[in-house]
């Protein structure tokens, strides 16, 4: 997406999926009209609820569940799954927060006009987001 002149794109980070959700609700109530979240991760991404769901009984890999590594066939890619599998993410053993970037893995991005930045600015950081 190309910004119009008098545009701006601010990029908010935030700890937690439901705080993620939770800011970009507000904003579209409060009329933002482009507002995307999304997970950042240092691996490629692919979250399927049906296949990696432990609630339903569906966790196919740990790799699903912790690195959102779903759609990644269990028969044919087992050695992307096995170093995937390896990483400290995955295992527990690693630190709190390894391998997340500044440990806020969740991705809030709004377009809006330059005269109204500043509302957007106060919505994301009363719902936890960093700018």
């Amino acid at each position: 997406m190309q910004l119009s002149p008098g545009e701006r794109s601010l990029l908010a980070y935030f700890p937690s999926i439901n705080a993620a959700r939770a800011a970009a609700d507000e904003l579209k109530s409060a009329g933002f009209e482009h507002v995307q979240v999304d997970r950042v991760s240092r691996f490629g991404l692919n979250n399927d609820a049906e296949i990696n769901n432990p609630i339903m009984g569906r966790a196919e890999t740990i790799t699903g569940l912790t690195l959102y590594s779903a759609g990644t066939d269990s028969l044919i890619d087992s050695d992307t799954r096995v170093l995937k599998a390896a990483d400290p993410s995955v295992s527990g053993y690693g630190d709190h927060n390894y391998g997340i970037a500044g440990g806020k893995a969740f991705l809030v991005t709004v377009v809006t006009k330059n005269e109204f930045a500043g509302r957007a600015e106060e919505i994301i950081k009363k719902n936890g987001g960093t700018l």
